[in-house]
């Protein structure tokens, strides 16, 4: 029997009254935030929620989101963590597709009115009984949403206490939706197992210090900060410095006056620190020992200013959502590679194949293929759409890579993102990299654009260094010296800032 909770459960017992969570002035305990989860339970319970059922969240990087996250695994109930972004009729699609019995909902704000889309979305399904608000203004038990219940006055005098379902390894713990870049998003079901051995193997390959702090700005509702963030850090005792939205310069403030020892991050946020520390003067937090790079890969030139300007070595990790997420990482103790992804985590397999499931001759580029305990049973209500990437236990990632003779890998390209152009394939990563190292280049970003005679185009999308002043026409020139022919990104466009999703990879079907 086991349950993902224990995660919680047990640190509370060892470390009561060390700080789990802060939140500007706000400083939880763990045994206070234990207490919370399982009033939480005892909630669910109350309302006629089964071991089993699905229970949604939509709530940022706030205190609230890890007590319910644990309260509704107590109570036997599955996770489904919304993207806070959802408006109202994608949050009713993901509450139909799940079936979830539950909403709990952030409030939100004048600027981002949460709850009000959450309200609507709830109101447009039929099997999800029970709508939370979780209230802006702590503590309150009455909502600015007409008819919904807050939180606090649905905790009202339910008792602290709660002994939590004893679940099976193979029973679904979490739902994690896809982003949908192909069709509707479709939801991951991770199991109990999955998600434990994932944070616990994660949690192992790193050195623990007396007491370690963690920044949480990586969304909760995403696999990268359920697992490498929030899980992990709590299965080792750490504190966690929630930020519910990412900033260059608050996040190192943050880190900095807290003494912060590990931090997780996309390769836009190490771009965005960087980038204030040199032009802003933002402070370099000196407590950090372990930097941690997922989400999308970590350009060359970037690794390298992040590694100067912090005076720590970036760790780059694989994976995804359906895989819990951690397939493969530079472990600390193995020699890292830079611009590698790493080799696979224990108990994780990893082989590169073509378009039958074949596994490639040493050398060739093929799609990363993985194997093991942190692969999903599947995706929700869709055996067709499991069937096409699942086989044998195998997982086919959509990833294109290579495998070098001392077994690290390296991602190439997304293999839809893959451009043809005259017949001639071109990966966006490798035009991405060099532009990098263009002086006046800060972040770029290649994608196909449609063409009458060769297909497709190739298309750069570019940010550039302050103050610098670098044309269309004189990018376009200096990449012609750099790129064969058909390689060279012939359309150039500048912008201030790239669409992202809030997690912060680059959205590049909006480019």
């Amino acid at each position: 029997m086991l349950n993902l909770s224990i995660l919680l459960e047990d640190t509370a017992r060892e470390h009561p009254d060390r700080d789990a969570l802060v939140f500007g002035d706000l400083r939880v305990p763990y045994s206070l935030l234990n207490t919370f989860a399982n009033q939480v339970a005892n909630l669910l319970v109350q309302r006629g929620i089964r071991p089993g059922d699905r229970v949604a969240i939509s709530c940022p990087n706030l205190p609230y989101f890890p007590f319910v996250y644990y309260g509704i695994l107590k109570a036997g109930a599955v996770v489904v963590p919304l993207n806070v972004l959802l408006q109202s009729r994608e949050i009713a699609y993901h509450l139909e597709d799940s079936d979830a019995k539950a909403l709990f909902c952030f409030e939100g704000t004048p600027e981002l009115p949460m709850g009000e889309r959450g309200w609507e979305g709830f109101q447009r399904t039929e099997a999800t009984e029970h709508f939370f608000v979780l209230p802006a203004t702590p503590l309150a038990t009455e909502s600015s949403i007409e008819g919904a219940e807050t939180i606090w006055a649905a905790l009202g005098g339910l008792p602290g206490e709660f002994e939590s379902v004893q679940t099976r390894p193979d029973d679904t713990a979490v739902i994690l939706y896809t982003s949908g870049t192909t069709g509707q998003p479709k939801g991951a079901e991770l199991t109990h197992m999955n998600m434990l051995l994932n944070a616990i193997v994660s949690d192992e390959m790193f050195e623990r210090s007396p007491h370690d702090k963690t920044l949480a700005v990586l969304p909760l509702f995403h696999s990268f900060g359920q697992t490498a963030v929030m899980n992990m850090a709590f299965r080792r005792g750490a504190t966690l410095l929630l930020l519910p939205r990412f900033e260059a310069v608050p996040a190192l403030e943050l880190m900095a006056k807290e003494g912060a020892t590990l931090f997780a991050g996309v390769p836009t946020m190490y771009w965005g620190m960087v980038s204030a520390i040199k032009a802003e003067g933002a402070p370099v937090p000196e407590s950090l020992k372990v930097l941690v790079s997922g989400g999308a890969s970590l350009p060359m030139e970037l690794l390298k200013d992040v590694e100067a300007v912090f005076g720590v070595k970036v760790l780059e990790g694989y994976g995804l959502s359906e895989t819990s997420p951690v397939a493969s990482f530079n472990r600390p103790d193995r020699p890292t590679k830079q611009g590698s992804i790493g080799v696979p985590i224990w108990g994780v397999e990893m082989r590169l194949i073509d378009g039958d499931w074949n596994t490639v001759p040493d050398g060739e580029l093929g799609e990363i293929a993985i194997r093991g305990h942190n692969v999903m049973k599947g995706y929700l209500g869709r055996p067709e759409a499991t069937a096409e990437v699942m086989n044998n236990g195998w997982f086919r990632t959509g990833d294109l890579g290579r495998k070098d003779e001392d077994g690290y890998y390296y991602i190439v390209d997304r293999v839809k993102d893959m451009i043809i152009r005259g017949g001639f394939n071109v990966y966006p990563r490798e035009i991405e990299e060099v532009l990098m190292t263009h002086p006046e280049v800060s972040l770029a970003a290649v994608v196909g654009v449609p063409h009458e005679t060769h297909g497709e185009e190739i298309k750069a999308y570019v940010i550039r260094q302050p103050d610098a002043k670098l044309t269309e026409d004189e990018l376009i020139a200096w990449c012609k010296e750099q790129f064969a022919a058909y390689k060279y990104p012939r359309v150039i466009e500048f912008r201030d800032q790239f669409p992202m999703t809030a997690s912060g990879k680059i959205l590049k079907r909006e480019l």
